[in-house]
């Protein structure tokens, strides 16, 4: 027989602006714990607050990055009612921030490993009263912006164009260039994808080939080639994206 703090019921929130993290994350959880009940999802800290006072989880998962109100905001609201994880892309400060703190995080890409680190440790913390996120969220309120790229400079025919990172569908590497694609056109940068996915936000852009990174909020769906590979079908691009062996794991429970 299992013990009792195992089994029982304990709820959770997830709140994650991007469909596809907030699918994988759900995802990785139930297999790690089965006994959580996810009672609500939330694409931003707004509908986080008001699902969060509705439904009183006792647990919050918390993407820091969220439209109209971020994670921290979500947290400083609700820390003291709820134990919170926040969800982020690595950052240095944060993670240190977070240990220091002794505050629960999980990094993306959210792999199982991480995912049943994580639950081992919330399984043991929820004996106790949620922790004091006061100090934390200040640091981590202070702190300066990420410095993501924004916008590309690519080259068009004989023009110049400055293109914003929201609106490209992916990147791929053509000899010695790299190929900018849109949802009306493409263009061609001098940028390597290593250079590329070291400058883009890590939390809308997957590296997913050797030589293509894609724009999260383009994906429409993920289907399974011949092989079981994953295969990238684009919201407004007709061609698909392999995705490599090396990547195949970032997709593996969607």
């Amino acid at each position: 027989m299992k013990p009792q703090w195992q089994a029982r019921r304990v709820t959770a929130l997830i709140a994650e602006d991007e469909p596809m993290l907030r699918a994988q994350l759900r995802a990785r959880l139930l297999q790690a714990w089965p006994e959580l009940e996810i009672v609500a999802e939330a694409e931003n800290g707004e509908q986080a607050l008001a699902l969060a006072a509705e439904l009183e989880p006792e647990i919050a998962f918390l993407d820091i990055r969220m439209p109209v109100k971020d994670g921290l905001d979500v947290a400083a609201a609700i820390g003291d009612a709820c134990h919170v994880v926040f969800v982020t892309a690595y950052d240095e400060y944060a993670v240190n921030a977070f240990e220091q703190g002794a505050v629960d995080y999980v990094l993306k890409p959210v792999t199982p490993e991480r995912v049943a680190k994580l639950v081992d440790r919330l399984k043991q913390r929820l004996a106790s009263p949620p922790a004091d996120l006061s100090e934390i969220l200040q640091h981590l309120a202070a702190r300066a912006s990420t410095g993501s790229l924004r916008w590309i400079k690519a080259s068009l025919g004989a023009t110049m164009r400055l293109i914003p990172v929201d609106e490209i569908c992916y990147f791929r590497a053509e000899d010695k260039y790299t190929r900018v694609v849109t949802a009306d056109g493409d263009a061609l940068i001098r940028k390597t994808i290593k250079e590329l996915f070291e400058e883009l936000d890590p939390e809308s852009f997957w590296q997913v080939h050797r030589g293509t990174i894609v724009n999260l909020r383009e994906i429409a769906r993920v289907e399974r080639d011949h092989r079981d590979q994953p295969l990238i079908v684009l919201k407004h691009r007709k061609e698909s994206l392999m995705v490599s062996r090396t990547f195949a794991h970032l997709f593996k429970a969607m």
